[in-house]
């Protein structure tokens, strides 16, 4: 009897897979799928993950074990070296085929070239199609056929080109008893243990989250989006990035509604969509340019000074801990804290205030954002920073340079956002929330003072810019 694979990597949905509907396909009606996953056998610190996305990963492998039930299958669980373990299995089952959807990360395109000659090592027919993007790699290029390094053309381009559209849900499929499985993960698995609320996991419940966006919020997405204390926004990105939905299935879904909305609305489903092709956008510049995880993606900003705030060395821990002194930025880096999610307005205002405030390198800014987010997206997370800092993929000169009593004012006037995540300000008036205190003084007991005057880093974000800039 035929038997193929089919490896589960950042895809844990049975509809519109693309390498799944291909390996049941392959396999035929009569013929047998084994769905794996391998658990990675790292323990403890780690550069890229923490516990809450960790907890979310167990939550989805567990949920997407119960929709393969439901089909006929199973899902099978190794833990160890990705290519290692699918040789190993190819050797008990007698698989002669392997799929799995291909990786945009500099990372999984090392472990599939393993794959690749493990493979043709063992007489195996791989097949790594596209699925994580709509359009990838070499599809939304200039007219002489390079890369894109700006946004705006590129996404002309993208939104020009023809879109797939969704594939259905597998309904049965076979997998062999015999097949040995470990069991499903747990975060205590990684010695990790987490007080984070985050999102139910699942493909359901990301199917539903979709619904609910598409119903109501997408109309005035374009309004509400940069509201930070409003739920404006799809909260869809943790769901992208475990492929819980697929970005056609949410491509399908707001051009369907857009058609039907008033002008206004079709405006802000379209704003909607550009955060897909953002996120595309990034993806493809790090296939392009994988060295962008470890230098600025801006060469002229190679070997930047970040010399950190003059006699404060802890700049970095108030940062991440949410007391700076500055509500807004405290109030995001709380929300992270609390929900492993963080508003993308807050994602650019703490990143700013970090890189352009603080002075401190955006790498480690970079680096605890992806521990501390479920949704962490490297290609995202490294076009967000290199974008705040000023190195990055974006025609706006480095003198951008965000001031967060301005961004309150626009963006949390009423200071609903921060009363959210700062217990101790919630009985301080919005005058007090939205200036900076004339004193120097704590606006509030038990929350600080201001730890730097905005305007005089900023006149020194940009010496230290201008400075590099004209270095010999």
């Amino acid at each position: 009897m035929k038997r193929v694979i089919h490896w589960f990597r950042r895809d844990f949905r049975i509809t519109d897979n693309t390498a799944l509907a291909a390996a049941v396909a392959a396999a035929g009606p009569d013929c047998e799928v084994i769905p794996v996953y391998v658990v990675s056998d790292w323990k403890g610190s780690h550069e890229w993950t923490g516990p809450a996305r960790q907890e979310f990963l167990c939550g989805c492998l567990a949920s997407l074990a119960k929709n393969l039930e439901a089909i006929g299958g199973r899902l099978i669980i190794r833990r160890g070296d990705a290519v290692k373990e699918l040789e190993k299995l190819v050797a008990e089952t007698g698989a002669t085929e392997i799929f799995a959807n291909r990786d945009p990360d500099p990372f999984g395109r090392l472990v599939e070239d393993r794959l690749d000659i493990m493979a043709k090592a063992r007489g195996l027919e791989l097949f790594l199609p596209k699925d994580a993007c709509i359009h990838e790699r070499d599809e939304a290029l200039t007219g002489q056929g390079t890369v894109f390094r700006v946004f705006t053309p590129y996404s002309k381009v993208w939104f020009g080109l023809p879109k797939p559209s969704p594939g259905p849900a597998i309904k049965k499929l076979s997998t062999p008893s015999g097949v040995s499985s470990l069991p499903l993960p747990q975060l205590t698995d990684w010695g990790m243990s987490s007080s984070v609320s985050i999102p139910e996991p699942g493909e359901r419940a990301a199917r539903e989250r979709l619904k609910v966006f598409i119903a109501g919020p997408i109309a005035s997405y374009g309004e509400k989006r940069d509201l930070m204390g409003v739920n404006g926004t799809s909260h869809l990105s943790q769901d992208l990035r475990f492929g819980l939905i697929s970005p056609r299935q949410i491509y399908a879904a707001a051009k369907n509604v857009e058609e039907s909305l008033p002008p206004e609305g079709r405006k802000s489903a379209m704003k909607f969509l550009a955060e897909i092709v953002w996120r595309e956008f990034y993806m493809q510049l790090l296939w392009h340019y994988p060295e962008l995880l470890k230098q600025e993606f801006n060469p002229t900003w190679r070997g930047m000074e970040w010399p950190g705030l003059p006699g404060v060395p802890d700049a970095f821990e108030r940062w991440c801990a949410g007391m700076t002194g500055f509500p807004i930025v405290d109030a995001a880096m709380r929300q992270l804290a609390a929900t492993g999610w963080m508003h993308n307005r807050a994602r650019m205002i703490t990143a700013m205030f970090l890189t352009k405030d603080l002075h401190l390198d955006w790498r480690l800014g970079e680096a605890f954002f992806m521990r501390s987010l479920v949704d962490g997206e490297i290609a995202s997370n490294n076009g967000g920073w290199q974008w705040s800092a000023g190195t990055g993929a974006d025609a706006a000169p480095y003198f951008r340079v965000q001031n967060p009593w301005s961004q309150t004012k626009r963006f949390d006037p009423e200071g609903t956002y921060i009363r959210t995540w700062i217990p101790e300000l919630r009985n301080v008036s919005n005058g007090s929330l939205l200036d900076p205190p004339s004193d120097g003084c704590p606006i509030a007991p038990g929350y600080p003072a201001p730890m730097l005057e905005h305007s005089a880093e900023r006149d020194r974000t940009l010496d230290l810019f201008a400075r590099h800039k004209v270095r010999p």
